[in-house]
């Protein structure tokens, strides 16, 4: 199998990869939005649809059977205390 490591892909729209078509109707609302989605509007950059990613930094939590468990909205930074605590309930969980 051969896949382009570094080659853009579209996350959100017609043309969204499949992938992130998946994640997202896994799990369709994310935790810890805040006042990021209004800023992007101040850009020009506005989402018509709750469950589009909204930007780089979104995080999805995968178990390790590939199920989608959680997922984290850019404002969620990496050692906020919901994600390492969803982490290592995930990881407690399965060991």
């Amino acid at each position: 199998m051969h896949f382009a490591l570094f080659s853009k892909i579209s996350v959100v729209g017609a043309d969204q990869h499949p992938l992130y078509a998946e994640l997202t109707a896994a799990q369709p609302e994310t935790t810890g939005e805040g006042p990021f989605r209004e800023r992007l509007k101040g850009y020009g950059i506005a989402s018509d649809n709750s469950t589009d990613v909204l930007w780089n930094f979104e995080k999805f939590l995968i178990d390790r059977h590939g199920k989608v468990v959680a997922r984290f909205a850019p404002d969620v930074a990496a050692d906020d205390p919901r994600l390492i605590e969803a982490i290592d309930a995930l990881l407690a969980k399965e060991a």
